[in-house]
């Protein structure tokens, strides 16, 4: 099946990829109120450990053979973290030095999520930048050498509260390294339709880059990069998004009988800020037709083989596939649950709404315009506490990163 970001120009697709990459970030952004509300902080902090630990060393590695940047060095370390949810650029400001092949360090001159958390407190600073940080980065690194370790030179709370860069790191492979062990919920998540989803070949005779091979890059600019590549990250990107919100499923059915509600609280945040984003950044026309379009390349629906829908000028109808097999968020969509879609659509108008009808896996949604505008959700209302809701890409272009020895 044919990628939906395939109807996407080259130069709309290096814009969109920052924009996808930023909105995996801001999932736990509107995932973890809603955990620390039902569990408490410590909870939240467990939950936030376990998905990121089933989740990236699955991701890291699918980006690697995509882009056919595959080692067990520190500067594929680096590339995978540049193409990571869990550090979008710019928002996450990632800045490297390799030293030799087994020895990096990086450093984050800006780091959003920081931002988003220090007005909560030196807890939940602590809780992000030690709890979350020591094994999420380690376990990210598995996907590469499991005898990598990433460990701080500095890091917050910061001392003075102005300090810059906001934390900074070093990369170390030494075969003297205890080795790290995925989770179990990775070797879980090993077995989802996700991780094992077959997406298209990049084309090596279009125009543009079609790998990551070579030096690192300070900066990738999404530009520089063909069109089947970029179609290719940005569905990968999207696959990065469903891993990790199953590990967050899995996180919280642990704690909860019920964790559906949880789960779609998180989806109606990051669907509705996500889905403005989109919207903004391609500068897509309003109305029903705008919102049909956003829907069409809401990370909600792609990949295109992993959620099976089709639509027409009002209306996008979803069947079962690999997704709904999964347990992913299209499973929290139908005739019961409109909110998530509400959220998308009301994100490019707020007088539109949906009525659905189908069945619970097997479904059309039929977009509408009202009179009065809506309410935004409370879920995306907490969503946009992040300063990621309004962060500004920047133009950069990419140099390569030479070892300092």
């Amino acid at each position: 099946m044919q990628s939906r970001y395939a109807t996407l120009t080259r130069p709309r697709l290096a814009a969109l990829l920052p924009e996808l990459l930023l909105a995996g970030q801001l999932i736990d952004r509107s995932a973890m109120a809603w955990c620390i509300s039902s569990f408490g902080r410590e909870e939240m902090t467990r939950i936030a450990i376990e998905e990121w630990m089933a989740a990236s060393p699955i991701y890291t590695r699918r980006m690697q053979r995509a882009l056919d940047y595959s080692g067990d060095d520190v500067v594929t370390i680096f590339k995978g973290l540049q193409l990571d949810i869990g550090a979008p650029p710019q928002f996450m400001d990632f800045r490297y030095t390799v030293h030799d092949p087994w020895y990096g360090e990086f450093q984050l001159d800006h780091c959003g999520a920081l931002m988003d958390v220090e007005p909560m407190g030196e807890r939940y600073v602590r809780a992000m930048c030690h709890d979350i940080e020591d094994p999420t980065f380690d376990a990210t690194a598995v996907a590469t050498n499991p005898k990598a370790q990433v460990r701080p030179l500095h890091r917050p709370p910061r001392t003075p509260a102005d300090r810059r860069p906001h934390c900074a790191w070093t990369v170390i492979i030494d075969d003297a390294h205890p080795p790290v062990s995925p989770s179990q919920d990775c070797l879980a998540l090993r077995e989802s339709r996700a991780a094992n989803l077959e997406l298209s070949a990049i084309d090596p005779a279009e125009d543009g880059r079609g790998d990551y091979t070579g030096p690192l890059l300070s900066d990738l600019d999404f530009a520089d990069f063909s069109t089947s590549a970029l179609v290719r990250m940005a569905d990968e990107v999207c696959l990065q998004m469903h891993l990790l919100n199953l590990g967050f499923v899995r996180a919280v059915a642990r704690r909860t009988d019920d964790p559906r509600e949880i789960c779609t609280k998180q989806l109606v945040g990051i669907a509705g800020l996500a889905a403005e984003r989109i919207h903004r950044a391609l500068d897509l026309p309003g109305g029903v037709e705008g919102a049909l379009r956003v829907l069409e390349l809401h990370p909600l629906l792609n990949p295109a083989n992993y959620v099976v829908a089709s639509q027409d000028s009002e209306s996008i109808t979803v069947r079962p596939g690999p997704a709904h097999a999964d347990g992913a968020w299209i499973s929290l969509c139908g005739p019961g649950s409109t909110a998530p879609l509400q959220a998308v659509v009301r994100a490019v108008d707020p007088r539109l709404d949906v009525v659905v009808e189908g069945t619970e896996d097997s479904w059309t949604a039929r977009i509408i315009r009202g009179e009065e505008p809506a309410a935004e959700f409370d879920e995306v209302a907490v969503t946009r506490i992040s300063t990621g809701s309004n962060f500004t890409f920047q133009p950069r272009k990419s140099i390569p990163i030479m070892p300092v020895r």
